[in-house]
């Protein structure tokens, strides 16, 4: 069920990959996650038409280092941009182009971009077909639609493989549902039994169980990790049927990889954030975090860290 998977010739070690998530997935983190197990690792959610304006900010969310194979995600609207910036050299060291077409943030949303998408399927499918021409791999993540008993994930799903999408990932959620509710299962076996490209399942997935009933109810090549992963970095080993390592030396790793690229106030604001999502279910978890989101310098995390990670973890 958990096995190497091969798109479009970029193999990857096994099929449950880290999904990209805004705020997060930094090159050092995607780093602790991929020592963690993930077979693929994307960046978080980078504007097209940020890159074609060359800011600086925007670049800095495509910093990657020796992580192989590598997969980015882009979001926009205009063919053309979109193009270009696939063939970009902010984009050349990526083995892997993903276009998000699910997202249902509202700032998104009504710029036309994310999941606003799959409401224009000529132009979600002219979005495809001009990445495709840069000559990268190129993936799609959509939604099974807009609102409560919308069925198109199927259809999507071929139309991003006729536009020459590799592999698509369907999130087993309309937009309106946000990131609530039970996955629709049924939708995601809809569009993998309508392709022939690889098809990733992505929502729900909280532990070794959840992923193993989306694979038996989807037949997906592979599921997608998202939040869960910021709360246990050992799902993917659970899943893979790997003994637990301890957190604390990861954490700590992460701590200076963060200041060392990003300085020391992103590090310290990332790292906090990060330090509380771990602490899910530790005695005295809300004392905990209150001290972490106090800490006023990274030393004083790795402090806490040093004192609050070294059991149970």
């Amino acid at each position: 069920m958990f096995r190497a998977v091969d798109v479009a010739g970029m193999v990857c070690p096994n099929n449950v990959f880290l999904a990209p998530l805004a705020g997060y997935t930094n090159y050092p983190f995607r780093k602790m996650l991929l020592q963690f197990g993930a077979g693929l690792a994307f960046t978080e959610m980078v504007s097209a038409k940020g890159l074609h304006y060359k800011s600086e900010e925007t670049k800095k969310l495509l910093y990657c280092g020796d992580e192989s194979p590598k997969a980015a995600q882009i979001f926009g609207s205009d063919p053309l941009i979109m193009r270009e910036i696939c063939e970009s050299e902010a984009l050349a060291p990526f083995d892997l182009i993903d276009v998000n077409m699910g997202c249902p943030m509202r700032k998104i949303v009504s710029n036309g971009e994310g999941s606003a998408l799959m409401e224009n399927f000529p132009l979600a499918e002219k979005v495809v077909s001009e990445c495709v021409k840069s000559g990268k791999r190129i993936s799609v993540k959509f939604r099974t639609g807009i609102k409560k008993g919308d069925r198109i994930a199927a259809e999507f799903a071929k139309l991003c493989e006729g536009a020459g999408a590799c592999m698509v990932t369907v999130h087993g959620r309309v937009r309106d549902m946000i990131y609530a509710g039970e996955p629709d299962y049924e939708e995601i076996a809809r569009a993998k039994s309508a392709v022939k490209i690889p098809v990733f399942a992505n929502g729900g997935i909280f532990s070794r169980e959840s992923a193993e009933s989306m694979m038996d109810r989807t037949g997906a090549d592979g599921v997608m990790i998202a939040r869960a992963a910021l709360y246990d970095p050992n799902l993917f080993r659970d899943i893979s049927g790997k003994a637990r390592m301890p957190v604390l030396p990861h954490f700590l790793r992460l701590v200076a990889e963060e200041r060392e690229l990003f300085g020391e106030r992103f590090a310290l604001v990332f790292t906090r954030k990060i330090a509380a999502f771990l602490l899910k279910g530790a005695d005295d978890a809300a004392e905990k975090r209150r001290r972490f989101f106090g800490a006023e310098t990274t030393d004083e995390v790795v402090r806490l860290a040093n004192e609050y990670f070294d059991r149970g973890f």
